[in-house]
Parts: C-alpha cells; structure tokens; sequence
C-alpha cells in the first residue's frame, strides 16, 4: 500500500483495458473522502463534519483540490466525493460525512468541494472527476426503517416539496459548478428505493435539472431492490443508472460481476432494457471519459507523485484542523493553556491515536485504532507547542499522575456508514473513568472530543473546565494544539446542533439544545 504502486496497479490495468477492440480506457474510481485516504502516507484532512465546523469555503476547496492532487498523482481519475448528505439523526453512522445539519451551509461548502475536486477545467491532469453523492436525501432517513433496524439504508418519509426544499439545493449547486458524475442514494424515498426511482434518476435530475453526466450505482446497491436480480437489474437501469458498481466476488453474499453480465444482456436482447437506453448511458460515460483527457492521458503522471503528504498539503490540512475545533466551554478560562510553569498530563485513548484522531475510511474501510499511516498525534503535538523544560506527562488511563492541568482526549472508535449506527450517543464508560480520576482530585481538566458527531455530555459537562469539539481531524493533530495553546484564536462554529438527548432527533434547530448551531467560543 504505497503510492507507487497504486499507480503501477491503475496503469496495468489501463494498459489491459487499451488492448480491446476499441481501445477505450478504464474510468477508475475512488473513496477518496478526506484525502487519498486508502493510500498510506497521503495527508488525511478532517471529514466534513470538522470543514463543516469551520464555516469557510475556501478551505474546503483548498483541501478538495489538494486531495484531487494526491488522488491524481497515482493515476485514479474519479474521486466518489463529495458527499452531500443533510444529516437530522446523528445516530446514522454517516453523520460526519455531511458538512452540516442545514441546508444552505451544505449547498455552499458542496459547490466549493466539488471546484476543489475537479476545478473549472474538467481536462485538468492535476484534478479529478467529482461525484455528488448520494441522490437523494439519505441524511434524512427515519430511525428504525433502516439495516438492523437503525438508520442506514432507511427510509426518508418526506414529501416532495420538503425533499426540494432540504435535500436537493446541494445537488443542484454540484450540476451549477459542472460536476461530472452522481452516485444514486442506498436508501428509499417514501418506500420506493433511490436506485429504482425512474422520477428522481431520470425526470428530476436528468430532464428537470439538466444533468449531462453519468449517475452510478452504490456499492451492489441494485441488489436491495425488491424482486430478483434480474429485475434488479433491469428496473435500476431503466430507472436512469448509467453504470452499476457490482462487488468482485460473492464473498459477501453479493451477485457476481459475470452473473450481472449475463442477465443484464439477456434483459437487452428480450427488450426488456431498450437499446436507447443503453445508448444513453454508453453515451454520457464516454462523453465523461473523452471531455476529461482519458482517450489523451490514460496513464498515470508518475512525476506527481511528489505531491502525496507533501509538506504543503499538511499545511492545508493544519489549516483546516484549526478552524474546525469548535471551543465550547472555557471555564475561568482555562484555556488557551499556558506554555510554560505548569505541569501538563495528558491522557485518553485518543490522545496518541492517529487512527482514532481519522476515524472510518482511513486506510481501510472502517478505520482502525492505532498508528495506521504517518502523521502527528495530539500528544506529540502538544509535546512540541510547549516552551522547553515545561513538562508533558503521559497515561492512557490517567492512573497515578497528577499535574496543574490535564488534557483529557477521548471520544469514539473509527466507524464508517452502517457499522457507526447507534441507538444511543453515550460516552464510552472507560473514557469517563479517565476524567474522572483528574476532577476528584480537583485537577483541571480540558476535554478533546474526537467524535464524527455531537456525543450527549449533559450530564458530565458541568464537571469539566474545558470542551473542544474536535471532530475527526485527520493526520495533522497540530491543528488541535494550535487552539489549545492559543498559536490561533478559535473561529469554528457548530455546524450541527448539539442535543441534551437523542429525543431531540430528528434535530430542529429551534429546540432547546445544550449548544445552539452556530455557537462556538473564542479567547
């Protein structure tokens, strides 16, 4: 898992793909989502929940466009990003992948992503082709229609004025700025799944709104349509799906590629897919595939990749940490710390965890704990924004270490999309254990929450000195110090609103909320 050899993959397989009949090279795609995020040493920016936080569309287009760079350096041309999710239940496990719970902030942050990811020229060698994902509305799904009987996949019991209304203004500014590819939604509209929904796919978004790009399937999403696979098959293509990502193998219960092949023709030659059909699709692949210089460049540009980690883009990347930390408590002000003439302890299982401190989709598809790519702890951060001679202790659990003040970071294991859902937004009891052996020795102490939403801290906060909400913040944890120790004055807002409890789901801004949306605290 190097980035030379991702190129070297891309270009063997290009070069397979050049030896057809019609030399016609591959489209490759990627979840790329915060950074080149598979690959280990690419700069891993914070997920959009954290862009969310800073309020600031030219950061996100600068972490966008840094990310395409990175993405384009190993030959991949097709970046699955970004998402534009409206999330209302932060029980979804996807939660962190929208920028905010409010429409108008989504829509704004999207369009400058998507600038980012593909830039004005949609030939440019050093960026890739966008996806707006997923069409439509799964950031709005009822708890307890979904898998498992949560919220993934669910169900979105919306009219469609409200869909217009929140859901789709992010969209259409993504066709505005030229977006080149939509990926349709696993959920289901008023029953009906997204993948099978021939209004949404084709006369909304394809007649009403003017896409001329592609719109791929989810990942085997076809396969959760009603009915068999062939009419999976069938009914998803006739619906408006222009390219079907169908799984490699079955290890996962899922339909071979060389099954889909075989029924899809067949549905062809019955007519039960029309040929027109076909043709259109074909169409606007290749219209996408020769308007973005593949037929000129199938190669990947080996001399880019420089670019993966480099020290600019985790300058990009600290940016944008620093102004996603949203400060919301500073009691007696606390903080910012002092650099010199106390005695820090810090302590937590987030504390010294590059997997934790870059949750779900880094390196691998859940995310792990631990020291999965190259980057800098909060610690280690921490360790280098102190004056010389001032001392930084360190203890996972807080046992047995005492000190003028303690950092305190913890919050949640990685997760991504089905396997983050959960019915309750607890924190986890050995992460309160931790706080807890510094206030009941009255030892002041500064909570960092490395979480991919708002936790319910109701009952605990009062006993705190310090909140910072720090999201998911990728591989630059000089970010989090840059606010903690007063190097920036925090500016990040909550994008999302923070509930006393999970009744208060789905949100409504207008309720009584432990932390507004906006709110935020400066020095």
């Amino acid at each position: 898992n190097e980035p030379k050899a991702w190129a070297d993959m891309y270009d063997a397989y290009q070069q397979e793909a050049l030896k057809s009949r019609l030399q016609i090279p591959l489209l490759y795609g990627i979840d790329a989502v915060h950074g080149h995020n598979n690959v280990i040493g690419a700069t891993i920016f914070p997920h959009n929940i954290g862009l969310g936080a800073t309020r600031d569309p030219q950061i996100v287009e600068a972490v966008a466009r840094a990310t395409a760079l990175e993405v384009a350096a190993t030959g991949i041309d097709w970046d699955f990003a970004p998402c534009l999710a409206v999330p209302d239940d932060y029980r979804w496990g996807s939660t962190y992948e929208g920028f905010s719970e409010d429409t108008d902030l989504v829509t704004e942050l999207g369009g400058a992503a998507v600038r980012g990811y593909q830039s004005a020229e949609i030939d440019n060698p050093n960026s890739v082709l966008a996806c707006a994902k997923h069409f439509i509305g799964d950031g709005g799904t009822s708890f307890g229609t979904g898998l498992n009987g949560l919220i993934d996949r669910g169900n979105l019991a919306v009219s469609e004025d409200e869909l217009r209304k929140k859901h789709l203004p992010p969209f259409q500014k993504a066709i505005d700025e030229g977006v080149a590819t939509f990926m349709a939604a696993y959920n289901t509209w008023n029953d009906l799944k997204c993948h099978a929904n021939k209004y949404l796919l084709t006369d909304l978004l394809k007649d009403e709104l003017g896409f001329k790009g592609f719109v791929v399937s989810d990942w085997a999403a076809i396969e959760e349509i009603p009915g068999d696979y062939k009419s999976d098959i069938i009914t998803s293509i006739n619906a408006g799906i222009d390219m079907v990502m169908v799984p490699g193998a079955v290890k996962f219960g899922n339909q071979s590629f060389e099954n889909f092949l075989k029924l899809f023709k067949e549905s062809v030659e019955e007519g039960s897919i029309p040929m027109e059909r076909v043709d259109d699709a074909v169409k606007r692949i290749l219209l996408i595939k020769k308007q973005s210089g593949l037929f000129e460049r199938p190669f990947s540009d080996q001399s880019l990749l420089s670019n993966i980690g480099s020290k600019s883009h985790r300058e990009v990347a600290r940016e944008a940490v620093k102004k996603s930390m949203v400060v919301l408590k500073n009691k007696e002000n606390i903080l910012p710390l002092p650099k010199s003439g106390k005695t820090i302890v810090v302590a937590g299982r987030g504390a010294n965890n590059i997997g934790m401190q870059s949750g779900g989709w880094t390196i691998s598809w859940q995310g792990e704990m631990g020291q999965t790519t190259n980057g800098t702890t909060i610690l280690d951060a921490i360790k280098s924004s102190v004056d010389p001679g001032t001392l930084v202790e360190y203890s996972v659990d807080g046992k047995g270490f005492t000190g003028d003040i303690a950092v305190v970071v913890i919050g949640e294991k990685p997760y991504a999309e089905m396997q983050g859902d959960r019915k309750d937004l607890k924190l986890a009891k050995e992460d309160l254990d931790v706080i807890a052996r510094f206030t009941e020795n009255n030892i002041p102490v500064v909570v960092v929450l490395l979480s991919g939403r708002p936790m319910i801290v109701t009952n605990e906060v009062d006993k705190w000195d310090g909140f910072i909400a720090a999201w998911l913040p990728g591989t630059e944890g000089s970010g989090v110090a840059d606010v903690l120790f007063g190097d920036y004055n925090p500016t990040g807002k909550l994008s999302f609103s923070w509930p006393k409890t999970v009744d208060q789901f789905p949100i409504d801004p207008n309720d009584d909320h432990l932390y507004k949306f906006g709110y935020g605290l400066t020095y």
